[in-house]
């Protein structure tokens, strides 16, 4: 079978930790040749169809989108890119994120982090049972796989799965 994967802020070489078979990448330049696509993830979609990638990954990337912009209008640009990523996975598919996290300094050692995640982030936010970022505009769902501290990072393993159907009203 083969695989897919999408290295979202890939800077000059996408990285591929599940072995896909094709590998993509995203970042502010382009370099077709080396499988990289130019968009601006905080004000651009992922140039990719619905669907089509087995595994994203973000390897310090995250903390540097924002979560509110205007431009000219209100975003929530954060949670958009999650809803890309859940656009762009396939059924079942795996989205890797791996950021400076809070409490650790390096989340806010940096200028250029302006969205501090945590390891309350995805599992409140865009889990499968909470979902909390809906009132955000987030469409999706994931099931959180895994979390672990690795340093001064949060590696977070989540899965795309579907949306949970609304509860009944009583």
């Amino acid at each position: 079978m083969s695989t897919k994967a999408l290295d979202i802020g890939c800077g000059p070489k996408p990285k591929n930790p599940f072995n896909a078979v094709e590998v993509y990448g995203i970042d502010v330049r382009t370099d077709v040749d080396a499988g990289i696509y130019k968009a601006d993830l905080v004000v651009e979609p992922i140039p990719f169809p619905d669907e089509s990638f087995n595994f994203v990954t973000a390897h310090d990337f995250l903390e540097h989108i924002p979560r509110l912009i205007y431009c000219p209008e209100r975003r929530n640009a954060f949670v958009e890119v999650m809803n890309e990523v859940w656009r762009v996975l396939k059924p079942g598919g795996i989205f890797m994120s791996f950021t400076p996290a809070y409490p650790n300094p390096a989340a806010f050692r940096d200028p250029t982090h302006v969205n501090i995640i945590t390891d309350e982030t995805f599992p409140a936010y865009f889990d499968n049972v909470n979902r909390w970022a809906t009132a955000y505009g987030f469409k999706g769902a994931f099931e959180i796989v895994s979390q672990e501290w690795r340093g001064p990072h949060l590696l977070s393993l989540l899965r795309k799965v579907d949306v949970p159907a609304p509860a009944a009203a009583a």
